[in-house]
């Protein structure tokens, strides 16, 4: 019976975390500007990331990462990652935004 008692009290422990985690999760929305992989568009992004790579030199892992993104677009930078910055780890899913935010105003610039 102690058994029987004992397997209640830690499913209802589990079932009580888990409505606790359940309710404690952020949906996060971000800018989303669509961006088309063409050639084109992966070239001058690659020339321009390039470029920034060489001003971010003594930099590794994620400090890396933000200095040459905040190089190429630091207005896209700031729609993107100003207010959720990326934390070590986290698999960047605001990428292609990122790079289809770069393309637009790259080609506004242009005009």
């Amino acid at each position: 019976m102690f058994t029987g008692f004992a397997f209640i009290c830690v499913f209802s422990y589990f079932l009580t975390i888990l409505s606790i985690s359940q309710s404690e999760k952020v949906t996060y929305t971000f800018p989303e500007f669509p961006y088309k992989e063409t050639n084109k568009n992966e070239a001058t992004f690659r020339e321009v990331e390039a470029a920034c790579e060489k001003g971010c030199l003594g930099k590794s892992g994620l400090s890396k990462v933000t200095c040459i993104r905040q190089c190429v677009s630091p207005s896209c930078y700031r729609d993107l990652y100003q207010q959720d910055l990326l934390e070590e780890g986290e698999v960047d899913v605001r990428l292609n935004s990122f790079k289809g935010c770069f393309i637009q105003r790259y080609n506004k610039s242009r005009l």
